[in-house]
């Protein structure tokens, strides 16, 4: 079992790691601040063929790498700003490749290219005010009318709700039979009847919008179910763990760059006539969160190349997302630790990390 990366995917790493240094990082602060997307830098991502990371090259163009290497592009984008990341998550790996691999050809050909240039953000809408984590208790529905499904009901915590061209939406279309009555479905932004809600107020990711989604009636073409009717809930298991896999390396990569900031600082700070990155203490916390991080990054790697290789993945995904969870908190708590007063300061971007880490 080898994890080595090969040369084009450590040419895309060096990519997206410049990508982020470059572009990314200029505007984390001003996103959290003003709690607004990177329009901008989303269209720059995309010119960049970011927003078609898991779309093939034939016929639409995209980038056609591989889940690895889709994972290292969320990992660079969360070592500047994990609002970016998200965006790109979601749109890449929840919305993106689930209409590429599950999409009807008519779909796919009228959604896939404007996804990937950027003209459609890509959302997901799974969740429910009363059912967070059981998708067979939705409530929103879909009912065939003629050649047409008409769907209805309430969505929360969509993400990249206020700024999606399409969603991913899970309803019942057979509420009596639990789990093999769940269907999913392409609902482009513009249907008639589509309502984005609020916007969630939340303690990090300031910069992702992520949004309450009403479905008053909206009507879609039959063609615009994914996969099969009753297929949703084992798409929607398929899709979470692509998922959990995704947003276990964004906090890889923003706890990469928190031990980063970390280190930097304990060798800057003087106290008593030294740094503080002498002191035992400090390089006892340094230790132990480098090691965490990599500990995470292999999770995810191994994750990643299970997908790739066409392995099942769903523990290895699920073991990925519990422990870089952790490790987020953990690894970021430590580094504020080893700022001391500073990591308690809007002056310093740690607390931007402990924020955006506790999501």
């Amino acid at each position: 079992m080898d994890f080595a990366l090969t040369e084009e995917q450590q040419m895309f790493q060096k990519l997206f790691r410049d990508f982020a240094t470059k572009e990314v990082a200029k505007v984390a602060d001003q996103t959290d601040e003003k709690e607004e997307h990177p329009a901008r830098l989303i269209k720059r991502a995309a010119g960049q063929g970011f927003l078609g990371a898991l779309a093939p090259e034939e016929p639409y163009g995209g980038a056609g790498l591989d889940f690895t290497s889709c994972t290292m592009l969320i990992e660079a984008m969360a070592a500047e700003c994990a609002s970016t990341a998200l965006i790109l998550h979601v749109h890449n790996v929840l919305a993106l490749r689930t209409i590429v691999k599950h999409g009807s050809a008519a779909v796919q050909e009228a959604i896939v290219p404007d996804m990937i240039g950027g003209d459609r953000i890509g959302a997901f809408a799974l969740t429910e005010s009363g059912a967070g984590s059981d998708p067979t208790r939705l409530r929103t529905t879909a009912s065939k009318d003629g050649d047409d499904y008409v769907l209805s009901g309430t969505k929360t915590w969509v993400s990249n709700g206020g700024i999606a061209g399409v969603f991913i939406v899970f309803a019942a279309t057979d509420p009596s039979a639990g789990a093999k009555g769940l269907t999913a479905f392409v609902v482009p932004a513009e249907a008639e009847g589509v309502v984005i809600g609020g916007r969630e107020k939340t303690l990090g990711l300031r910069g992702a919008t992520i949004n309450r989604l009403y479905l008053r009636g909206v009507r879609v073409p039959a063609d615009h179910v994914l996969g099969s009717e009753g297929g949703g809930y084992k798409l929607a298991l398929e899709t979470l763990d692509y998922g959990r896999v995704g947003i276990s390396a964004a906090a890889v990569g923003m706890s990469r760059r928190v031990v980063e900031l970390g280190t930097r600082y304990a060798t800057e700070r003087i106290q008593f006539g030294a740094a503080i990155a002498n002191k035992q203490a400090i390089q006892m916390f340094l230790a132990d969160a480098a090691t965490e991080v990599q500990a995470a990054q292999w999770l995810v790697r191994h994750a990643a190349w299970l997908a790739d290789q066409g392995l099942p993945f769903s523990q290895e995904a699920a073991m990925a997302k519990l422990f870089s969870a952790r490790m987020a908190g953990a690894v970021t708590n430590k580094m504020v630790q080893v700022h001391g007063g500073a990591g308690f300061s809007a002056d310093y971007p740690i607390e931007r990390y402990y924020r955006d880490a506790r999501a």
